[in-house]
């Protein structure tokens, strides 16, 4: 009972954290639009940069880099909803169809994704294991790669992903399309997708507590079985449907994908990687690496299939 009213308590002052931020967000973005400092993506892109710092602040005084977790999830919503909120008095229109369902599936892929951290969350004594790697490795330099690594570019490439909806609310002449909607459902069921893996996940971790003994060192059912990274297959295929749905509204805007592949190789080439190379430590690994696919469930291995 302890252990959960510890956990509430510091969602709480997390909660508090964030609200913080978003304030001094939102008013300096007002004050960045009156005076006109910087031009409309910038001016986001700075207040979200100040918000981010906020973060990183109350991550340093509470000594861990864990209190930015949400960030990725709530980023695009809190940017999102300020912008709905004023459509009105900047654009003088209401945002078109597209930014809207573009907006309702963002906030889908958002709440859940939070939720899920809220899930797993534990405590403020608790950080990530690869924040804790990080700072073994770089020692004196884990404040530069806190910031940097840890805090500074997730909060560039979400917001990267983030600039498609974004442009579908600044510019109303967006219009919806079918192409549009088929990409918005791609990442409804990307994000379906995630819940999915990470429920069956968290049961399998519970299984593990349960029984360390009889249960296996890795995850081989379910949409586990035939993908490694199910989880990380459905945020990479989220945001590509995202920046789709609005090319195809808005054809000559074709570089508005930079964020979803910024985003792709984010996964491939740091946070696989890492994942990876922590389970290896574990017994049998080679083999359920032959047997599993990372990513993309093609083919199955028929070995992998015998096996299960």
């Amino acid at each position: 009972m302890k252990s959960d009213s510890k956990k509430l308590i510091d969602i709480l002052r997390i909660t508090l954290y964030y609200a913080i931020a978003a304030f001094f967000a939102v008013k300096l973005f007002k004050f960045f639009s009156d005076s006109k400092i910087f031009s409309f993506y910038i001016n986001i892109l700075v207040v979200d940069i100040i918000a981010t710092i906020i973060i990183f602040c109350f991550s340093c005084i509470k000594k861990n880099a864990s209190v930015y977790d949400p960030y990725w999830s709530v980023q695009p919503i809190v940017i999102l909803s300020c912008l709905f909120l004023g459509a009105n008095s900047y654009l003088g229109t209401s945002p078109s169809y597209l930014a809207i369902y573009l907006f309702c599936i963002i906030c889908f892929w958002g709440i859940r994704l939070t939720v899920n951290w809220a899930y797993t969350f534990k405590n403020l004594k608790s950080q990530d294991w690869r924040y804790t790697m990080l700072k073994e490795k770089t020692k004196k330099f884990y404040p530069f790669v806190n910031f940097f690594g840890i805090h500074l570019v997730p909060t560039l490439i979400v917001y990267a992903c983030t600039i498609p909806a974004i442009y579908a609310i600044n510019i109303p002449l967006a219009k919806l399309n079918v192409y549009s909607i088929i990409f918005g459902a791609i990442s409804i069921c990307a994000v379906i997708l995630q819940g999915i893996s990470d429920y069956q996940m968290h049961k399998f971790r519970k299984e593990k507590a349960q029984n360390p003994e009889t249960t296996p060192q890795f995850i081989r059912n379910g949409l586990w079985k035939y993908s490694r990274h199910p989880n990380y297959l459905g945020e990479i295929i989220m945001w590509w449907g995202i920046s789709l749905s609005v090319v195809c509204a808005i054809p000559e805007r074709w570089y508005l994908i930079a964020g979803a592949f910024i985003n792709t190789c984010l996964f491939l080439f740091i946070s696989i990687p890492m994942a990876d190379k922590r389970q290896s430590q574990k017994q049998g690994f080679d083999e359920y690496k032959k047997q599993t696919r990372m990513l993309f469930p093609i083919a199955v291995n028929k070995k992998s299939e015998k096996s299960n």
